[in-house]
C-alpha cells in the first residue's frame, strides 16, 4: 500500500493527473550515478524512475556515470527495471571516475548524446566531483538536479549524505568485533575508517563505539603525550585500547595511522592495524539511507518538473529542501561541536 506524501501523489492516487502545461517544459530524464558509489545510490535511482515515470515522463538511465554520457551508454528504464533495487548496496547503474569530462572535448560529446537522445533534464547522483560535474552541466543549458550521495558526508549544505548511515553501522559493527578480541588479549587496536580530509565517520564512529582515542585531520597531536595516555590505561586496568584513526589525518607528514602504530606498538598493551577500507561503501543500506535516497530521488524529479536547474537536494531539520550545487561544493560542513566537546569525556 503507498502512502502519497504531498498534493501530486494524491493526485496520482486519485487518477486524476494533468501534466500537460509541465510536459511542453520537460517531458525525457536521465539519471546517473558517479564517483564512489554509496549504500542507497539503488533506492534513489528507484525514485526517479518511478517517479518519472508516475509524472508521464520517459526516464533513461547512464551506466557508468559521465563516462557513460560520452560514451553514450543510455538505457531506457520502466518500473521493473528498478524493481527489488532498493535493498542492494552499490548502483545498478555502475560508477567510474571520467577525468575526460574535465576537457572541453569530452563534455562536447557528453553534450551532444544528450541532445541526440533528447533529455531535458538530468539528475546526478555523487559526491564533491560529480557535484562539480553537474555544475558544468548546468552551465552548458542542460536542466540539472544534484543528489549528495558520499559515505564520508562531505558534502556542504546537507545535514546527511546518501550512504552515511550504513557505512556507520558498518565501521560499528567491525568496531564491536575486535573489541572482543581487543579484550581477550588486553590490547589495543587502531582502527583506520574512511573519510578522506573530512573526519565525519570517524569522530562519529568514535562516539558510538566507545573509543578510547579519536585521530581526526588537521588536529594536533603530541605522540609522546599519547603514549603516556596508552600506558597509565593499561595500568588502571582497561582491557583494551581502541583508537579510531581517519584516513586523511597525518602527523609530521606520515599517515596518523602509521605514525601511531610505532608509538603504541612500544606500549604495555602492544598494538595492532585494522584498516577498513572499501568495506565501508558496501552492504545492504539501513532504512535510513533507503528512505534518505528515496526522498532525495522523488524531490529531485518534482524541481524537474518545476523547471528548475543547478540545485541539489540537501536535508535540513528533517525538510528536504534545493539549494545551489554551487553552495554545497563551496562550503564543505564542519563537524557538530557537541559531538567533539563529547568525544574526550565518554572515552575515559
Amino acid at each position: 500500500m503507498s502512502i502519497p506524501s504531498h498534493n501530486r501523489r494524491n493526485k496520482i492516487a486519485e487518477s486524476v493527473i494533468d501534466y500537460t502545461d509541465m510536459r511542453t517544459k520537460i517531458k525525457r530524464i536521465a539519471v546517473l550515478t558517479s564517483g564512489g558509489d554509496a549504500p542507497g545510490m539503488n533506492a534513489c535511482v528507484r525514485a526517479v524512475v518511478r517517479d518519472g515515470l508516475a509524472a508521464g515522463l520517459d526516464v533513461y538511465g547512464v551506466r557508468r556515470g559521465y563516462a557513460g554520457l560520452i560514451n553514450n551508454e543510455f538505457v531506457e528504464m520502466d518500473s521493473r527495471s528498478v524493481g527489488g533495487i532498493i535493498r542492494h548496496g552499490g548502483t545498478i547503474l555502475m560508477t567510474a571516475r571520467a577525468p575526460e569530462f574535465c576537457d572541453e572535448a569530452g563534455r562536447k560529446t557528453a553534450l551532444e548524446n544528450l541532445s541526440a537522445w533528447g533529455i531535458d533534464g538530468v539528475v546526478v547522483i555523487g559526491g564533491d566531483g560529480s557535484l562539480h560535474g553537474a555544475i558544468e552541466l548546468d552551465a552548458a543549458g542542460v536542466k540539472v538536479i544534484g543528489v549528495p550521495a558520499s559515505i564520508d558526508n562531505d558534502i556542504g549544505g546537507t545535514d546527511m549524505s546518501i550512504g552515511v548511515d550504513t557505512a556507520l553501522n558498518t565501521i560499528l559493527d567491525a568496531m564491536d568485533k575486535i573489541k572482543d578480541t581487543a579484550t581477550a588479549h588486553q590490547r589495543s587496536f587502531l582502527i583506520e575508517v574512511m573519510g578522506r580530509r573530512h573526519g565525519y565517520l570517524a569522530l562519529n564512529a568514535g562516539v558510538a563505539g566507545g573509543a578510547e582515542m579519536i585521530i581526526l585531520p588537521n588536529q594536533p597531536i603530541d605522540l609522546s603525550a599519547i603514549e603516556k595516555e596508552v600506558n597509565a590505561a593499561f595500568r588502571r586496568g582497561k582491557p583494551h585500547f581502541i583508537v579510531v584513526v581517519a584516513e586523511g589525518a597525518e602527523i609530521d607528514g606520515r599517515t596518523a595511522t602509521h605514525a601511531l602504530a610505532e608509538v603504541i606498538g612500544q606500549t604495555e598493551y602492544g598494538v595492532r592495524v585494522t584498516v577498513l577500507g572499501h568495506v565501508q561503501r558496501g552492504g545492504s543500506p539501513t532504512a535510513y539511507d533507503r528512505i534518505l535516497g528515496t526522498r532525495f530521488g522523488a524531490a529531485a524529479v518534482d524541481m524537474l518538473l518545476d523547471g528548475k536547474t543547478g540545485l541539489m537536494t540537501a536535508m535540513r531539520g528533517g525538510e528536504i529542501i534545493g539549494i545551489p550545487i554551487s553552495e554545497a561544493v563551496s562550503s564543505p560542513p564542519h563537524l557538530h561541536p557537541d559531538i567533539l566537546r563529547l568525544a574526550e569525556p565518554l572515552s575515559m
